[in-house]
């Protein structure tokens, strides 16, 4: 009866020690895991970007004119040659009384002044007749022997330098003409004997869709003010503003992936980087220097033959390619004492420690050069109540 007594309470105090011990035992930490991979490794630069046509046409009005209502629409399909708007000659700004008085007298002026050059033509055919008639009679009395030669020859002078008078005479009403004709048809919208002349057709220099109409009204328009633009969709480039820093990795010739645009990635190529940068304001309000990069897209894919001119994309250009390496989750990197990088393997149930040497890593993937191997599991994000040999538990599906 004794040890009964004795017994009951010592196994209600073990019992007891037991589940204290239980309760307060350190459990495992849930982790997430994240297997270590054989493959391939990529380091890329990506930028937002958008298309653009290899080649667009503005098309412009050669004169001043009024263009006639354009028919077509934005898409519509055009053919090289195909007209495009008709233009009309347009009569000459309106006069007030005022311009009207001063080109009257301009034509007025212009009148008199051929009536001018009229009279100093018969004036100078004159003295050319004189002249003539004084050379004759020098001649003459020349031969008989009463005037010396030099005589002659002054004569003979004062027959040229007549006629040259004469002809500038003729050419000074040939001028006076052209001006009066010049005040004369300054008065021709006032007079109303203004003739319209035919219409003139502007054609399409391309084969190709209908961009852009930014007047599709009827309008009277200025020469050289844009009628439409026209261009083939199915010649598209990618365009993005790399930061300079960047941008020197951007070969041209290397490998590029144009994705993000509604379907699969599609393989590209860097065709040129151009040579001046220009500054561009972040949205932080912070001044970066940024490059043009123009991409030629392989072979695209059906899907492809609906995008346009300005569309939105991603666009990754790949910088470093290597195959068959070991890749590890790159939230499973942490910085460790020494300055290098370290991760937490997976081991009978508890985190080891395992210092990791890189070759490179990008937004998604590390390549470790060593500390895994393939098939190892480490630990992604680790929680701070992780350290060396703790007990972890997976997080389960």
């Amino acid at each position: 009866m004794l040890q009964k007594k004795i017994l009951v309470p010592a196994a209600a105090v073990l019992a007891t020690a037991a589940l204290l011990a239980w309760a307060f035992s350190p459990r495992p930490v849930v982790v997430e895991v994240a297997p270590v991979l054989l493959g391939r490794y990529e380091q890329a630069i990506e930028e937002d970007g958008r298309t653009r046509l290899k080649e667009r046409y503005t098309v412009s009005a050669p004169v001043a004119a009024r263009v006639l209502r354009i028919g077509l629409r934005e898409g519509d399909a055009v053919a090289a040659g195909e007209p495009l708007a008709v233009l009309m000659p347009v009569m000459s700004a309106m006069v007030d009384e005022r311009s009207t008085r001063e080109a009257t007298a301009r034509h007025q002026a212009a009148v008199a002044n051929e009536a001018r050059a009229r009279a100093r033509i018969a004036r100078t055919q004159v003295a050319a007749d004189e002249a003539h008639l004084e050379l004759q009679r020098t001649e003459k009395l020349a031969r008989e022997g009463f005037l010396p030669a030099s005589r002659l020859d002054g004569a003979r002078l004062a027959l040229a330098a007549a006629q040259r008078d004469v002809d500038v005479a003729r050419a000074e009403r040939e001028s006076a003409l052209h001006e009066q004709a010049q005040a004369a048809a300054a008065l021709l919208p006032v007079t109303g004997k203004l003739q319209v002349g035919r219409p003139l057709t502007v054609r399409s220099p391309v084969a190709g869709v209908v961009l852009k109409i930014p007047q599709a009204s009827e309008a009277t328009v200025p020469a050289g003010a844009p009628l439409l633009d026209v261009g083939d969709p199915a010649r598209l480039e990618v365009v993005a503003d790399l930061l300079t820093t960047d941008a020197v990795q951007a070969r041209p010739g290397g490998p590029a992936m144009v994705e993000r645009w509604g379907g699969p990635p599609v393989s590209a190529r860097v065709r040129r980087v151009e040579p001046g940068a220009f500054t561009k304001v972040s949205a932080l309000g912070i001044e970066e220097q940024r490059v043009k990069v123009v991409v030629d897209v392989d072979a695209a894919p059906p899907g492809w033959q609906a995008m346009g001119d300005g569309y939105r994309v991603t666009l990754r250009i790949l910088t470093q390619q290597v195959d068959q390496v070991v890749l590890a989750p790159v939230g499973a990197l942490f910085p460790i004492g020494d300055g290098g990088m370290g991760v937490f393997r997976l081991e009978g149930g508890r985190a080891r420690l395992q210092p990791v040497e890189l070759g490179g890593r990008n937004g998604s993937e590390a390549w470790v050069r060593t500390g895994l191997k393939p098939g190892d599991r480490v630990v992604i994000y680790p929680p701070p109540t992780v350290g060396d040999g703790q007990r972890v538990q997976p997080r389960g599906p």
